[in-house]
């Protein structure tokens, strides 16, 4: 079954992280410098690119299993609503879901198609969903499955248990998804604050090449490499405040 607090990159994706780190790295340095030897040194940092995509890619599907989590947790409290065993609803929850977000491929459609196998094999819902909620590194999954385990053993309601849980994971994630919203104008102007000094540099470069001279020789270079460290550090501060836990 998938980690999803891992993602490992196929052999495409790695490669054309590599490039892809590689030739930004190089066309930065270029800018700045405007000397292919530095640039060219420079280059093999795009080889720790591919970690932070793989980093990115596993966020982005952890993100996607999360919202789609939400929808089958809208799905699951109607179909308790119609009076159907927690067990049934579950059984029945991919059918309706695959309708809803309409991808028969998806990891959730995957994961409860696997977790219906296991019902039809005898296996305990709790024992399945906390096993679901390990490997999913989802917040939401874990609180909703200790929730069903806390129920199974105190002797609760599970069918309301289960509804009123949904129903407030549903509630807390949509509280989260508006404060995303909010921040996300944040980030693009940190992302722009952060790109605007390379930009206003090689615009220089081009257009007043001799008032830029200086700076690609000498202590021109050392003073340039000073600034590139300042702002690496800056902007990795930017990145440090805005990345918001909701």
């Amino acid at each position: 079954m998938t980690d999803y607090s891992v993602y490992r990159l196929n052999a495409k994706e790695k490669a054309w992280a590599i490039l892809l780190g590689c030739s930004f790295c190089f066309t930065l340095i270029w800018l700045l410098y405007r000397h292919p030897l530095i640039a060219a040194f420079a280059a093999p940092l795009g080889l720790l690119y591919p970690k932070y995509y793989a980093l990115s890619l596993c966020r982005r599907r952890r993100d996607k299993l999360r919202q789609q989590f939400k929808d089958a947790l809208q799905a699951l409290t109607s179909l308790l609503s119609a009076g159907r065993s927690v067990e049934n609803a579950f059984s029945a929850l991919e059918s309706d879901l695959v309708l809803l977000i309409g991808d028969s491929r998806s990891d959730l459609i995957r994961e409860l198609r696997a977790i219906s196998n296991r019902l039809s094999n005898g296996e305990q819902l709790e024992v399945i969903l906390q096993d679901f909620a390990e490997r999913s590194a989802v917040e939401e999954v874990r609180n909703f499955a200790e929730a069903i385990a806390i129920c199974k053993r105190a002797g609760g309601d599970l069918v309301e248990v289960t509804r009123r849980t949904s129903l407030l994971i549903a509630e807390k994630m949509d509280v989260e998804l508006e404060v995303s919203v909010l921040i996300a104008q944040k980030r693009f102007e940190a992302k722009v604050m952060m790109a605007m000094p390379f930009a206003f540099v090689g615009i220089l470069n081009f257009l007043a090449a001799d008032y830029m001279q200086p700076m690609r020789e000498g202590m021109g270079i050392v003073v340039m490499s000073v600034c590139l460290l300042l702002l690496a550090l800056c902007s990795w501060w930017i990145v440090r405040i805005m990345d918001i836990k909701t």
